[in-house]
């Protein structure tokens, strides 16, 4: 053998380990689609306690994984746009929250895994065919925003006792939002409640919707989606502006000025979240991992909210409330 044959050759063998250590070192990316802006009060919030219990598990960003971030800020046709693209960068997995956006992402993929980090009813939606076995390539926590619909309204019924008229502001191009409006009317109709429904299909419609009522209604009760998520300062706005107490989907909105909301902690639906990453990334399958429910429920209350609308917050309301927000 030539000189320069073996010396190429044994500069070949010692490439090729390093390749090969290269390729083994080749990091998993996670496609993180945000239903609203990266700035939304609570976004950040929610990130830290996904990241926070990644690293716990093992995955570090930057090192053991990369995180593309991408925010549809409450328009639909973004969700369709940006998991084509997680689609092209070959991602491992997306993660996102919300009906309208998870059902966008399962129309452009049926292979890369997808985990939903808060939906309001993932079986009646469709999204899967069950909590125990959900099928497909998708699965995550449920929000169950469906079940806990009568509750919210007894809160709201504690601070308002008269109550008698309630609106209801809903985006039924949602699938999510449109069978929380149907739950939210059959408790209205259990409390003998008259229901004036408000359903928008854009945002567009939000100041119109408000612009119906005319002192018809006497609460409001806001159902969850991306578009009232994105647009939440303009709705309790107005909301206040027509002298109506909400009943509103996160804390995000009571922090916005809204009167109350009781739904699912955040942080621990996102660390929830994290652990079904994990578990695929570590040879899992979606279809496998049953559904998960909430089991930590917040209730916040905006006492200056409150008193701005000639509201008295009774004392024993306030003492089992996780937060309150003066």
């Amino acid at each position: 053998m030539r000189r320069r044959d073996f010396i190429t050759l044994l500069g070949g063998a010692a490439a090729w380990p390093l390749a090969a250590r290269a390729q083994q070192r080749k990091i998993a990316t996670i496609g993180y689609l945000g239903a609203s802006t990266a700035s939304a009060s609570g976004e950040g919030e929610r990130l830290a306690a996904f990241t926070q219990r990644l690293r716990e598990l093992g995955w570090i960003e930057g090192r053991s994984i990369a995180i593309e971030y991408r925010w549809a800020e409450g328009r639909s046709e973004r969700f369709v746009e940006y998991a084509a693209e997680f689609v092209r960068l070959k991602v491992d997995i997306i993660v996102t929250y919300a009906s309208p956006a998870v059902f966008a992402v399962k129309q452009i993929t049926s292979v890369i895994p997808v985990v939903f980090a808060g939906v309001a009813d993932p079986v009646g939606t469709g999204l899967v065919a069950s909590l125990a076995r959900p099928g497909g390539n998708t699965t995550g926590v449920s929000l169950q925003t469906t079940d806990i619909a009568g509750k919210r309204l007894e809160l709201l019924r504690e601070v308002i006792p008269g109550l008698r008229r309630l609106a209801i502001l809903a985006n039924t191009d949602s699938a999510g939002a449109a069978l929380e409006m149907g739950e939210v009317q059959a408790a209205a109709r259990a409390l003998s409640l008259e229901v004036i429904p408000l359903e928008i299909r854009q945002a567009e419609h939000i100041t119109s919707a408000f612009d119906t009522l005319k002192g018809r209604a006497e609460a409001l009760y806001v159902a969850l989606d991306p578009i009232m998520s994105a647009h939440r300062v303009r709705i309790i706005t107005l909301a206040l502006g027509a002298r109506l107490p909400t009943l509103l989907p996160f804390r995000a909105f009571v922090e916005a000025g809204g009167l109350m909301s009781y739904a699912p902690n955040q942080g621990d639906v996102l660390r929830r979240t994290a652990d079904y990453v994990d578990k695929i990334l570590r040879g899992a399958k979606p279809s496998d991992i049953p559904v998960e429910q909430p089991t930590r429920f917040d209730l916040v209350i905006n006492v200056t909210a409150a008193k701005a609308l000639g509201l008295e917050v009774p004392a024993a309301l306030l003492a089992r409330a996780d937060e309150v927000i003066e």
